[in-house]
């Protein structure tokens, strides 16, 4: 049998995807990239992008992780290009 933990490879694909070390948040669940937090949820099935408005926050969609965290911030990524 063969576990993985999409969680410990979170933050270094956040950066090879994006170019840019994220702030780490949230015990490495969640990162944060300017006005923009992506945050792993659901036993790591879900990954939310979240805009920030000082302490408010806006859900602006969900990717739902499949194979691996990398495909599913590339998804993410295309998302906040195409909106």
């Amino acid at each position: 049998m063969r576990f993985e933990d999409p969680a410990a490879e979170f933050v270094p694909a956040v950066e090879r995807v994006f170019g840019t070390p994220p702030r780490v948040l949230d015990g490495s669940r969640a990162v944060q990239l300017g006005d923009l937090k992506l945050r792993l949820e659901a036993g790591e099935r879900e990954l939310w992008l979240i805009e920030l408005h000082g302490a408010l926050e806006t859900r602006l969609g969900m990717v739902e992780v499949r194979d691996d965290v990398e495909s599913a911030l590339r998804e993410a990524k295309e998302l906040m290009t195409r909106g």
